[in-house]
């Protein structure tokens, strides 16, 4: 069933278009850079203080901000914002419902993605911002309301910074394609 299934799709549906090389390049030396300079900073300066300025919804963020720099998602205002106010609403959550992990994680994403729609800085990382400050541990805990500046907010500016720069470096590539 699955493989007929399959089968009917292929010759109905059309595969994403392809890159170059020249996009791989671009988006590969960014994302490096990027999630580097995160981790770098992270363990240079702020491992010692008991922070951290690498999450794991920057992964995500770096395919956006890299590789995807034209989508509305990947903007500058979705970046920041969305990483966030994902942070605030996770620690919220966390605070309210911690006792609860399945429903403060539950209810950390959802909200954040209405808070995320209703001030426009959608951005899918956004998301797991929220998720991670429930589901993160005691370390991310202890933060409180600063992850939301530190991680989120402070590594979201450093992977922006990263992304001015590569993106502009190569012909036919800009960013932003918008701020505000």
């Amino acid at each position: 069933m699955i493989k007929t299934y399959l089968l009917k799709m292929k010759g109905g549906a059309k595969s994403p278009p392809g890159v170059g090389l020249t996009e791989v390049f671009w988006s590969l030396i960014g994302s490096a850079l990027g999630i580097g300079a995160c981790g770098y900073l992270s363990a240079r300066y702020f491992t010692g203080m008991d922070l951290t300025l690498i999450i794991g919804s920057f992964g995500a963020s770096a395919v956006l901000i890299y590789a995807a720099i034209k989508s509305p998602l990947a903007q500058p205002r979705n970046l920041i914002g969305g990483h966030i106010i994902g942070g605030l609403v996770g620690v919220a959550c966390w605070r309210l419902f911690g006792s609860s992990e399945w429903l403060a994680g539950a209810m950390a994403v959802s909200l954040a993605i209405s808070a995320m729609l209703m001030t426009r800085t959608l951005h899918p990382p956004g998301g797991a911002t929220a998720l991670i400050a429930v589901i993160g541990g005691a370390k991310i805990h202890k933060l409180g309301y600063l992850y939301a500046l530190v991680p989120s907010g402070l590594g979201a500016l450093v992977l922006l910074v990263v992304a001015l720069v590569v993106n502009n470096m190569a012909s036919g590539r800009r960013y932003p394609e918008f701020w505000i």
